[in-house]
């Protein structure tokens, strides 16, 4: 009987330690520590910015003459080499012309010539059909 006692005590004491740590447990808890301030960031500076320029720079009037000058001055000398082009390529136009007429006649003197050749040739073969049925064919036959 004395092994029965001390194992239900053990049981006893066992099932009852849970209990009385939960009751330790069971406090109010403390508010939580109010963080110290931290120093607040320098803030950030914006760039300075660089002057505008003047939107309608004033030229006087020399420098307004000089520079219309100069544009005029470019601008004749553009005019004078695209007349210089346009000639150029009016005398190319001109010999191109030249050539394709020139092919045009070597084309139809052409055309001529085979025409006359395959006229000697229909009259060649007409001649060659008289000799072979006259000469041949036609003696033979009336053998």
């Amino acid at each position: 009987m004395k092994p029965g006692l001390i194992f239900s005590l053990t049981l006893i004491i066992l099932t009852s330690i849970p209990f009385v740590f939960a009751i330790n447990t069971e406090q109010e808890p403390e508010p939580p520590e109010i963080p110290e301030p931290s120093p607040e960031p320098e803030p950030i500076r914006m760039p300075e910015p660089a002057p505008a320029p003047a939107p309608f720079p004033e030229e006087t009037e020399s420098e307004k003459i000089k520079r219309l000058t100069e544009e005029n001055n470019k601008l004749k000398q553009e005019n004078t080499n695209l007349r210089g082009e346009i000639s150029s390529l009016k005398n190319e136009n001109m010999r191109l012309q030249d050539m394709i007429s020139e092919l045009n006649e070597t084309i139809t003197s052409l055309k001529e010539i085979t025409m006359e050749q395959v006229r000697v040739i229909i009259d060649l073969a007409n001649r060659l059909k008289d000799v072979l049925f006259e000469k041949i064919f036609y003696p033979t036959i009336n053998l």
